[in-house]
């Protein structure tokens, strides 16, 4: 049986290298990622983790960069702390920037290889975090965030 897929596309009014930066500076993902920021160097190989930005303990989110051509493409392994050696409980997320037609950016997140209970996890989160990476690149604020990236009430 094939693992569930997830996919979420956007258009920002944005550059492709602002919206990679996005996915990888510390200070915007604190904006738009419920106060968590994604720390790694961002080389293939490298590990990454989805922290608390005012714990940096607290890590939620674990994995490795399996691709990175800024500014139009980041790969990345995705898995709870627990689980990170375990291949079946590992997942993997895309990130596909591409400009559209007048100058817009397609962002198209793909995360796929998903055990079920990720799936569940992910399916409210990612929406709530691609909109609101949206705003924060189209206005330079994001608002009120109701959501974690877990889809949890805050």
């Amino acid at each position: 049986m094939d693992k569930p897929k997830f996919v979420y596309v956007s258009y920002i009014n944005s550059t492709p290298e602002k919206v990679f930066n996005a996915l990888i500076d510390p200070e915007m993902t604190k904006k738009y990622w419920w106060n968590h920021h994604n720390a790694s160097d961002w080389k293939i190989g490298s590990k990454w983790e989805h922290r608390d930005y005012d714990n940096p303990s607290k890590v939620d989110i674990v994995g490795q960069v399996i691709e990175s051509k800024p500014p139009n493409k980041l790969v990345v392994t995705w898995a709870r702390p627990a689980d990170e050696h375990n291949i079946e409980r590992t997942s993997r997320v895309t990130y596909e920037i591409e400009t559209s037609s007048e100058g817009v950016v397609r962002l198209t997140v793909t995360h796929d290889e998903l055990d079920q209970q990720m799936f569940e996890a992910i399916s409210s989160g990612w929406p709530g975090v691609v909109s609101a990476l949206k705003t924060l690149l189209e206005t330079g604020s994001v608002g009120a965030q109701t959501t974690s990236s877990s889809g949890r009430k805050q």
